[in-house]
């Protein structure tokens, strides 16, 4: 049986940023289906004098229809030198739509406290999060270079990296920080 370990986000703060960049997961939960995605995009900060984790998800993606559903998820950050990028690119290269990530990896799920989303024992630190806002990004106010990199015009929306759809970010206000161990 998992313990966790509550802590302050902000004496975690560094790890989590410089994971981002590398792959974490987003975990959701719609009714009995659970589905993780890898996001490499993400904010860690204070929004309207709340702790905020601000996650980027693409329009197209099955997560923003379970984000949008449950108005929850759990962030999974690997800790130390664990071997996690088999499970990051699987998750970030799989649809939840068609197939069911966590059953595939053997993902160990442990139930979260106050969020519908479960956390991930293989990427322990986690943090649960509740949706307060959410806002697609303007495509005419990114940038022209921006444009032309992250969202080329000519690859479909079903591409697993960058494709036409534009990202939502979702503001979740951090409701608890912990390590499962």
């Amino acid at each position: 049986m998992s313990t966790k370990r509550e802590i302050n986000v902000t004496d975690y703060a560094n790890q989590i940023t410089a994971a981002i960049p590398k792959g974490v997961l987003v975990t959701t939960k719609d009714g009995d289906k659970v589905n993780c995605m890898t996001i490499g995009w993400g904010t860690l900060g204070t929004m309207w004098s709340m702790p905020m984790m601000m996650i980027y998800i693409r329009e197209g993606r099955f997560t923003r229809q379970m984000l949008d559903a449950s108005q929850d998820f759990t962030l999974n950050v690997p800790l130390g030198e664990t071997k996690t990028q088999k499970i990051t690119a699987y998750c970030g290269a799989k649809s939840g739509r068609d197939t069911d990530k966590v059953k595939d990896l053997g993902l160990t799920l442990v139930e979260s406290d106050l969020v519908k989303a479960p956390g991930i024992a293989e990427l322990p630190l986690t943090l649960e999060c509740q949706v307060l806002y959410r806002q697609l990004l303007d495509k005419n106010a990114v940038p022209e270079d921006v444009k032309k990199t992250m969202y080329p015009e000519d690859v479909d929306g079903t591409f697993p990296m960058c494709n036409r759809d534009y990202h939502v970010c979702y503001y979740g206000k951090i409701l608890k920080a912990y390590i499962i161990e």
